[in-house]
């Protein structure tokens, strides 16, 4: 018999039972359902709405429901459709009549929505220690290539030289940003909405700002129909998750592109790579290309339940049974796709004289010598056609700007002098670049001092 059985006189078909049943995936909510629970009841015994004896019978018997779940010794049943209802099944068998007072002044709709959203917080909390470890990863790396010289890209064209350090850096912003997003949503993640029943509160006198102190929530729902048919929290999560895997992915690109024969800027660790089937020199960088493809499923997962939400009426809808599966595989996803990006980070080896000598062909100093004109007077218009006629020269000559005789130069224009040489050594070109953001070399110190703090300040306050 299901415990909302009363009003009907049919039993529920088979294929109907699998098909409205949750309990495959919800079950992994079992410990916020317990302990939502055991609030619950020593809220009610508190008031007084349930007996004390009572209370404290549900309490110790949902004690050890935990404990033998913890255990593998329960087994849930399909039959019960989800957690919140084999759980209280469990407890009124072991019970009895106490069991079955436990569900007073609440409704399954707003007992799932404060299970996911206890749920949600332990996870936000978990993705953040993850990301807080990769931007320590990257920063650790960073600081040994200060001066590792490499090209910085523009549409793939070898652009300007950078630093290794500084290219990493940047990811490490996208990173913070991504950890700031992730504590912006746990923000109003953080609110509970045990009260509001299955859409407009309960008669009884619940003390709902006991039940927030005894699950550890900043604040409680101020609307009953908001409080069960609000989803926000987890679409603000799955957007973060999604721009999460898409710094992931990027990042995976280019580590599969410096890994290639072609870039030979890196060599991924044999524990971080496989190879082929048929071809015995492969050596494939299939982690990367897999979170780079994962990419796309937390991205399905955003989609599909913003596609979910956008045509619900207030207020609970049976529909909403479907955010779980979204959330679980995004959690899923990202978590593993942290972890193992994290690793393969840590053992990447660099070529620093493939980098060096990328950033040495391509011209990466043009803007540099154009620079220089304008220094002694030019207009940057002039000297930028001078520095690309020179350029062209260069190509036809196949001849880099640092190979150009003086003489060469000053065919192009009589401002050059002998000093152009070190205006454009790449050294000069990174370490000129000496403003707040840039890439040189005390200004990338600076930035990597900074992201320590940063990291140390989320672990102080935790």
């Amino acid at each position: 018999m299901k415990l909302w059985g009363g009003r009907f006189t049919k039993t529920t078909d088979a294929k109907t039972d699998h098909f409205h049943s949750s309990i495959s995936f919800d079950q992994r909510l079992y410990k916020q359902d317990i302990s939502g629970s055991m609030a619950h009841a020593k809220m009610l015994g508190k008031q007084g709405i349930i007996s004390q004896e009572d209370a404290e019978l549900i309490q110790q018997g949902l004690s050890e429901i935990l404990e033998e779940l913890e255990a593998g010794k329960i087994e849930l049943d399909e039959a019960a459709e989800d957690i919140h209802m084999n759980i209280e099944t469990l407890l009124t068998q072991r019970v009895g009549q106490a069991g079955k007072r436990l569900h007073t002044g609440r409704s399954r709709n707003d007992q799932v929505a404060l299970d996911l959203r206890m749920y949600m917080k332990e996870e936000i909390t978990a993705i953040r220690q993850l990301i807080l470890r990769l931007i320590q990863k990257l920063n650790q790396l960073a600081a040994l290539h200060l001066d590792t010289i490499m090209p910085g890209y523009t549409h793939l064209q070898r652009a300007q030289p950078i630093t290794l350090a500084h290219h990493l850096c940047a990811y490490i912003e996208m990173f913070k940003r991504d950890n700031e997003r992730l504590a912006d949503a746990y923000k109003r993640t953080d609110i509970m909405p045990l009260g509001s029943g299955a859409l407009a509160a309960t008669t009884y006198p619940l003390d709902r700002e006991f039940v927030k102190e005894e699950l550890g929530f900043a604040s409680v729902t101020i609307n009953s129909m908001d409080g069960v048919s609000d989803r926000d929290f987890c679409l603000e999560f799955l957007s973060a998750a999604s721009i999460i895997m898409a710094h992931l992915s990027r990042f995976c690109e280019e580590i599969i592109l410096w890994s290639s024969h072609e870039f030979k800027f890196i060599e991924l660790d044999d524990s971080y790579s496989t190879g082929s089937s048929i071809m015995p020199q492969k050596k494939n960088p299939d982690m990367a290309e897999l979170i780079r493809g994962k990419t796309g499923r937390v991205y399905g997962d955003l989609m599909g339940l913003l596609t979910v939400i956008k045509g619900l009426p207030l207020a609970y809808n049976k529909d909403m049974q479907e955010d779980k599966e979204a959330v679980f595989d995004a959690v899923d996803t990202v978590k593993t796709c942290l972890e193992v990006f994290t690793g393969m980070v840590a053992t990447i080896k660099i070529n620093s004289s493939s980098m060096a000598k990328a950033a040495s062909g391509g011209f990466t100093n043009a803007t540099d010598a154009a620079d220089y004109l304008v220094k002694k007077g030019l207009p940057f218009r002039e000297a930028h056609e001078i520095l690309g006629k020179l350029v062209l020269y260069c190509i036809e000559n196949q001849k880099d700007l640092n190979q150009l005789k003086l003489s060469e130069y000053k065919e192009a224009s009589n401002v050059f002098e002998e000093d152009i040489y070190e205006c454009i050594s790449l050294e000069n070109c990174v370490n000129t670049r000496n403003v707040v953001g840039g890439p040189a070399k005390n200004q990338t110190a600076k930035t990597i001092e900074a992201n320590e703090a940063y990291c140390g300040l989320y672990y102080a306050t935790q």
